[in-house]
């Protein structure tokens, strides 16, 4: 097994860059994950796994054999790190001493596919905030929806801010990218509705339904969805407000329409 023990190690500095800059991930087709949750969750997702570090105060080789025998299936390269590094490598505070190089998948529209006629996705446009599309991926999977499309991304789905954000739920997800006209064809030649969530020629929100291909589609509290979500909608729908003010968080907003989605499916 591997050591390494400087932070001047040349492959410590491309992990460092590696989790900073988006462009490194996009560049290398890879990205770190960091803790145990996260990591055994990427494994169920079906993502490859290139290199995994520990640092063996925190995470035992006890622990790691058990790793691989419950999870890891194809051999791994395993390196031993020192405290110091591990303490470069690690971008949350508390962690279980584990982190792993992954291979990223395709994000690509025309590589999802549904398990029946009738999915229930969830749209996001231009979400700007990581914390945000965490909290919709984590939504998403509490939910077992079909998919989650983000249109027009601000930042990639390996930024760690999202990873952390969504307690790994970007592994539990199907998603996919696209811009804002590709998503829209792409639902409407698959035969999905589209239900915007927008002020403009809208109805409440619970008196449609969602029990046909559906696609619920939210966009952020400071713009709201752009006017080709208005005018390709099937139905423009809102939550009534009944406070002062006239908006909510949008993965709050992203619940309530998903959950009365599910409630009219039988929770299935």
């Amino acid at each position: 097994m591997k050591e390494i023990t400087s932070i001047q190690n040349p492959f410590i500095k491309q992990l460092v860059q590696l989790r900073d800059k988006s462009r490194e991930r996009r560049k290398s087709g890879t990205f770190l994950i960091e803790g145990l949750r996260e990591i055994s969750l990427a494994i169920k997702g079906g993502y490859k796994l290139e290199t995994l570090l520990f640092y063996p105060d925190l995470f035992s080789l006890e622990q790691l054999n058990d790793l691989f025998l419950s999870v890891v299936e194809d051999p791994i390269n395993t390196i031993e790190i020192s405290k110091e590094v591990y303490q470069k490598l690690a971008y949350r505070e508390t962690t279980e001493g584990i982190l792993v190089v992954a291979k990223s998948k395709s994000n690509l529209l025309d590589k999802l596919s549904f398990k029946n006629d009738s999915p229930l996705i969830l749209v996001a446009e231009t979400p700007e905030k990581p914390g945000n599309i965490g909290a919709l991926l984590r939504t998403a999977d509490a939910a077992n929806i079909d998919a989650v499309i983000i249109a027009n991304p601000k930042t990639d789905l390996y930024n760690p801010n999202i990873i952390r954000s969504s307690v790994g739920c970007v592994f539990t997800n199907q998603i996919a990218t696209g811009t804002t006209i590709e998503i829209i064809e792409f639902l409407k030649e698959n035969n999905i509705n589209i239900y915007s969530a927008i002020l403009q020629e809208s109805v409440e929100y619970h008196t449609q339904d969602f029990t046909k291909a559906t696609a619920i589609v939210v966009g952020t509290e400071a713009t709201g969805l752009s006017e080709d979500w208005r005018i390709n909608a099937t139905q423009n729908i809102i939550i009534p407000m009944q406070g002062e003010i006239d908006s909510m968080n949008v993965s709050v907003a992203a619940g309530i329409l998903i959950f009365e989605a599910k409630r009219q499916r039988g929770f299935q």
